[in-house]
Order: structure tokens, then C-alpha cells, then sequence
């Protein structure tokens, strides 16, 4: 498993130190283990666990650039926001999910983990009414683009980017949104990963 991430992350041109494998090695252990009682992800061995959950998170990495805020909407067991927070320990990660399993999943690796830049919140996404707005969302297998756009509306700063992961599904969910942001589709190569990986970033 730690050959596999190693590779993935120099093949994604990702540059880590020993204390970022460790903790994301140690992130699979977590999720195994809880995976065992709280279901959280259908992805049961760990060399999969390895593309399809922090190889597919990060490659969303060098297409983040600056912001003070992010939101990862629908966070389920902290993907992508977990993998990314341990990459950007100097920016602010709020990792949102209305089921409180994966919420108890996440703040227990956050502990373990010794992850000071995320907070973890309850609730469901149109509900939730933060102090500062996000100049940056995330999603990844939670709804459609047009879907997520109406619930996350109040929860954007003016200058706003939206990532959201998806697959063959981008251009047709494209064609059934309307907005006022600029957008732009990206091929994603993952290891691991034979299935068509695509990145769609919404600007404003």
C-alpha cells in the first residue's frame, strides 16, 4: 500500500514529506477500521482505497489555488477534504456531511490525525449558515452540478471557485445549469484509476 501511494503521488507530481505519507497511510487504517461498523465507504480493500479515495482526492491538488476558505460539501468520510488538508496546512477546510457517522468518522481522524486546519460540521448544506463565506467548494459524488449550485448559492464569497469531481456525466450536467459563473472542464488522470476522471471548475 505505502509503494502504491508513493507512486501515485510522484505520478501526480505531488511532493511530500514523510509525515504527509504517514498521515495519509494511517488515514486508510482509520477507515478501515471504522468501515468495519459505520459503512462508510462501499470501497473495501485497501489498495483501492489508495487510487479510489486518496489518489482520485488529490488530484484535485494543483488545482486549487489560493484561498483562506474552503467548504468540502458532503464531505462523507472526508474526501476529498482530508487528503487536501493534510497538503495545505497553512489554509482553512470545513468539511460538511448531514450523516453523523461520517461527521463522528471524520472529527475521530482529525484527532488522530493531528489536523488543526478543519472543522467539521453537522448539518445539511442548506441549513447551514456559517460567519465567513468560502472563496472555494468542493464536491465529490454528491449531487448535480445545477442541484448543488442552488445549495450552496448563499454560502459563496463574491469571488468564488467551485470544484466538483465528476465523470462522463460533466458536459451534459453542464448543458442542463444556468449561471452567471465561467467554467471550464479538465481531464483528470489518476493511478489506479481506469474510469474517466474529470475535474469541472465553476469561476466568479
Amino acid at each position: 500500500m505505502k509503494n502504491e501511494l508513493e507512486s501515485g503521488l510522484e505520478q501526480l507530481e505531488i511532493s511530500f514529506t514523510q509525515e504527509q505519507l504517514d498521515k495519509l497511510l494511517q488515514f486508510i487504517d482509520l477507515l478501515i477500521k471504522w468501515n468495519k461498523v459505520y459503512n462508510l465507504t462501499a470501497v473495501r480493500k485497501p489498495e483501492d482505497m489508495v487510487s479510489l479515495h486518496l489518489l482520485d482526492s488529490l488530484s484535485l491538488l494543483i488545482h486549487l489555488e489560493n484561498f483562506d476558505r474552503l467548504l468540502d460539501v458532503g464531505s462523507g468520510a472526508g474526501l476529498p477534504g482530508i487528503p487536501l488538508a493534510i497538503f495545505r496546512p497553512e489554509q482553512q477546510f470545513v468539511l460538511l456531511d448531514s450523516n453523523v457517522k461520517k461527521t463522528r468518522f471524520i472529527q475521530q481522524a482529525i484527532i488522530d490525525l493531528k489536523l488543526s486546519n478543519i472543522q467539521v460540521v453537522h448539518n445539511r448544506v442548506e441549513k447551514y449558515q456559517p460567519d465567513v463565506l468560502f472563496d472555494c467548494i468542493t464536491t465529490r459524488a454528491f449531487a448535480t452540478i445545477a442541484e448543488t449550485l442552488k445549495l450552496v448559492e448563499h454560502l459563496l464569497a463574491k469571488q468564488s471557485r467551485l470544484l466538483f469531481m465528476k465523470s462522463n456525466t460533466a458536459e451534459s450536467e453542464l448543458n442542463q445549469t444556468e449561471s452567471n459563473f465561467t467554467h471550464e472542464i479538465i481531464e483528470l488522470s489518476v493511478p489506479g484509476i481506469e474510469a474517466n476522471r474529470r475535474l469541472v471548475v465553476l469561476s466568479r
